[in-house]
């Protein structure tokens, strides 16, 4: 005869959504947030050309701001109101982590459970705004020196360009950050990483629509654009494989009696994902490497012998490029990790509540047993992050494939929507416990 938690699980399905109220609320707030933030990807700040602007960004896409634009919807590309997107919150989350590990402040603040956090994201808000105020204002400058053969991208150049612009970007950055915490708090998924999966996404029609054009003119055949389909098939599999990957340690605890009764006796495990950085070591190392092969394209009028080698060793696709953008996935793979996830910490916590790794002492060697298989779970974790980066960066070179279909957009897409459904099912299996314990009061009246 089947328990009530088996029949519960044999329930939780996404037919239930009609039923479960709260969770439609949250996923229409979700959606109604994510088409504000599409739309005011179409807002522009005032006093641009937008036909010197689309020339400029049509010979820079290849860059850097590629990868920006592609994180912000295209808000770059047209220059919008949301051009600078959340990625000013993200630069500001890995410094406030970075100072979380090597500032003894933060560090206390960090263990002083729920305030302390809300005092780290106030600070964390507080470089945010910032950030943005230092990239709005690289913008106006750098959109004050930049000319086209359709003229000059700013029509009217001055200090008051300068802080309408930084106002307005400032403004857009801060509006996604509140926006990004709302879909958190009273939508489904982490509001941060659907807004950037939205702008990708948003992007895909467009990519796709120009790759079916270069099969129909005839630069791409059928069969390749078939293979490059199967391979995105793939790789999405794969990541979904990985990402779902751990190496569970057993964890066990002791008995202790308490009066007449005795608690403990139980096993455990300590969950080790595979890829524990995530796909910040290869944002990072994308906006690295590319950031002189950007500033090139900027001097591509000039004869200097730095840019001309930038543009012939550094160039997407080339060994070079490629070796470095590796080196550094698995650099910044390892640094991450060791940010944040701490064998220490979790070794004097397993000591703390008197748990322990069969076979391996409390304390030093428990730490150092950690360390030794998160080393090899990390080595993986790079390695296939190296690989997926890789893959579409060197079809990317060697075809016309659009920029979108890189290994970054197809990583961040995958690892957000896994967290979604998983947010999503979580929210259906309480929705179908409380249910099933109210169905249990009634009996239990009668």
């Amino acid at each position: 005869m089947a328990t009530a938690a088996e029949k519960l699980a044999g329930n939780l399905n996404f037919g239930a959504l009609g039923k479960a109220t709260e969770l439609k609320n949250r996923l229409l707030f979700t959606l109604g947030a994510l088409i504000v933030f599409r739309l005011g990807t179409f807002l522009p700040i005032p006093g641009i050309n937008p036909v010197s602007l689309q020339q400029f960004f049509e010979q820079q896409s290849s860059g850097i701001l590629g990868i920006f634009d592609t994180f912000s919807g295209g808000a770059l590309g047209r220059m919008g109101i949301f051009a600078l997107g959340v990625m000013p919150y993200i630069s500001s989350s890995i410094i406030m982590t970075l100072m979380q590990g090597s500032i003894p402040y933060m560090k206390n603040l960090k263990e002083q459970g729920s305030k302390g956090r809300r005092q780290l994201l106030q600070i964390t808000r507080y470089v945010t705004v910032l950030i943005a105020a230092l990239q709005g204002y690289g913008v106006s400058i750098g959109l004050e020196s930049m000319q086209t053969q359709y003229g000059n991208i700013v029509i009217d150049p001055g200090l008051f360009f300068r802080i309408t612009t930084v106002v307005t970007l400032v403004g857009g950055t801060i509006f996604l950050m509140w926006l990004g915490e709302q879909i958190s708090s009273r939508g489904v998924g982490n509001g941060i990483s659907l807004i950037i999966t939205a702008g990708i996404l948003a992007n895909l029609p467009s990519a796709f629509v120009s790759t079916l054009q270069l099969g129909r003119t005839g630069e791409l055949s059928t069969a390749f654009i078939l293979a490059i389909l199967i391979l995105v098939l793939a790789l999405i599999i794969f990541i979904v494989f990985i990402e779902k990957g751990q190496r569970r340690l057993v964890v066990q605890y002791p008995k202790r009696q308490v009066g007449n009764k005795v608690y403990g006796g139980q096993s455990s495990h300590l969950p080790l994902k595979i890829n524990t950085a995530g796909v910040i070591p290869v944002i990072f190392a994308s906006s690295i490497l590319l950031l002189p092969n950007t500033m090139s394209g900027f001097g591509a009028g000039t004869s200097s012998d730095i840019f001309l080698f930038i543009s012939s060793y550094l160039g997407r696709g080339q060994p070079l490029y490629l070796a470095l953008f590796a080196a550094m996935i698995i650099f910044f793979g390892f640094f991450y990790t060791g940010i944040v996830f701490n064998p220490d910490e979790q070794a004097e916590n397993l000591r703390k509540y008197g748990g322990f790794i069969p076979g391996i002492r409390p304390g030093e060697n428990t730490s150092k047993y950690i360390d030794f298989v998160l080393t090899r779970l990390t080595t993986i974790g790079t390695i296939y992050l190296a690989l997926v980066a890789l893959l579409p960066e060197f079809l990317i070179s060697r075809t016309s494939i659009p920029f979108y279909l890189g290994g970054t957009s197809l990583l961040i897409v995958v690892v957000v929507m896994i967290d979604f459904i998983n947010q999503v099912q979580s929210h259906l299996f309480q929705h179908q416990y409380e249910g099933l314990l109210k169905k249990t009061k009634l009996k239990g009246r009668r």
